[in-house]
C-alpha cells in the first residue's frame, strides 16, 4: 500500500495539471504515462552503462544511440536524467521537438509498449508546467514493483467514475474475487477481451506471483509470464498505452495488449490457438 505522503505527490501531480489547463482525466494520466515511460527508459540505459562498466565490455542494449537526432541534438540530452535539469523553457524545446518525435520512432526498447508510441502527444501546454510536473513525478519513488503498481493504480482511479470519457472502472475488490474464482495457474494463457486499463491482466498476474511464488525462478515458466501469458484487446489506443504501462509497472515485461475491437464480426472464428 502507498502512504499518505506519496498520495500527496501524486494529488499535487494531479493538481497542476488541472491548474495548467489539463482538466481530461485521460488526458492527463496519458501525459504522465509517457513521462513514466521515458523515467524507466533512463533508468533501463544507466542499467547498462553500469553493466557495462562492471563488466569492462561495450553496452549489448543502447536505449539512447549515439550521436544526435535528425535536428542535431545529441540523444544522450534526451534522457529524463539529463533534461530535467535544464531551465524550463530549453526542457520543453527539448521535449516537445527532440523526446517525443524520438518516442514516436522508438525500437530500443522491445515492448508491447513502446509499439503503442507511434502516436504519442505531447499537450503539456507551458515550460512552467511541464517543469513543475517533471520535478513532482522525479520525487515519487519508483524502485519497488508493488510500489509502482500501487502508484499507477492510485493515478488510475482517478479516472473512475463511471461513465466518465466512456470508459467504466470495475472495482480492484470485483477484480480480485473474479480472479480468485478462476484462479489461474502457471501454464495458462490469460486474455481479456475488452482490457481498458488491464485491471484484470494485472490482478491475475499478482495472484499468480502470491499463490505460485516460485514461477518466476522456472526459466521455462518465467518467459511465458513475462511474453505469453497476458492478451489484452481494445480499440480506445489511450486505454492501450495506459493499459500497458499498468502491467510494465506490475512486473510484466511484454504483454500482448493489442488494437482489436473484440465484438467485430472480423474475429467471430479466433480461438485460443490463434
Amino acid at each position: 500500500m502507498i502512504t499518505g505522503d506519496i498520495k500527496n505527490q501524486i494529488d499535487r501531480i494531479w493538481d497542476a495539471f488541472w491548474s495548467g489547463g489539463i482538466s481530461n482525466p485521460l488526458e492527463v494520466i496519458e501525459q504522465i504515462t509517457y513521462l513514466l515511460f521515458l523515467r524507466r527508459l533512463d533508468d533501463l540505459h544507466t542499467l547498462e552503462e553500469n553493466k557495462s562498466a562492471r563488466l569492462k565490455k561495450p553496452m549489448e542494449r543502447r536505449i539512447f544511440p549515439k550521436g544526435k537526432d535528425a535536428r542535431g541534438r545529441p540523444y544522450e540530452d534526451l534522457r529524463w536524467s539529463r533534461f530535467k535539469h535544464l531551465a524550463p523553457a530549453e526542457m520543453y524545446a527539448v521535449v516537445g521537438e527532440h523526446v517525443f518525435p524520438f518516442l514516436r520512432t522508438l525500437g530500443g526498447d522491445d515492448s508491447t509498449y513502446a509499439h503503442h508510441m507511434k502516436d504519442a502527444r505531447f499537450t503539456i501546454a507551458t515550460p512552467a508546467l511541464l517543469a513543475k510536473v517533471v520535478d513532482l513525478i522525479n520525487d515519487v519513488p519508483m524502485e519497488d514493483r508493488d510500489t509502482k503498481g500501487d502508484i499507477y493504480e492510485y493515478m488510475l482511479g482517478k479516472i473512475a467514475t463511471a461513465g466518465q470519457n466512456g470508459q467504466f472502472r470495475t472495482p480492484r475488490h470485483i477484480i480480485r474475487l473474479m480472479v480468485e474464482l478462476t484462479a489461474p495457474q502457471p501454464t495458462d494463457v490469460i486474455c481479456d477481451p475488452a482490457s481498458g486499463t488491464c485491471g484484470f491482466l494485472v490482478a491475475a498476474g499478482e495472484y499468480l506471483r502470491e499463490y505460485h511464488p516460485n514461477i518466476l525462478h522456472d526459466a521455462k515458466l518465467k518467459e511465458h509470464f513475462h511474453h505469453h501469458m497476458f492478451h489484452g484487446f481494445d480499440f480506445d489506443n489511450t486505454m492501450l498505452r495506459i493499459g500497458s504501462m499498468n502491467m510494465l509497472l506490475h512486473g510484466v515485461e511484454n504483454p500482448d495488449v493489442v488494437y482489436r475491437d473484440s465484438l467485430s464480426q472480423d474475429h467471430a472464428g479466433e480461438d485460443d490457438g490463434k
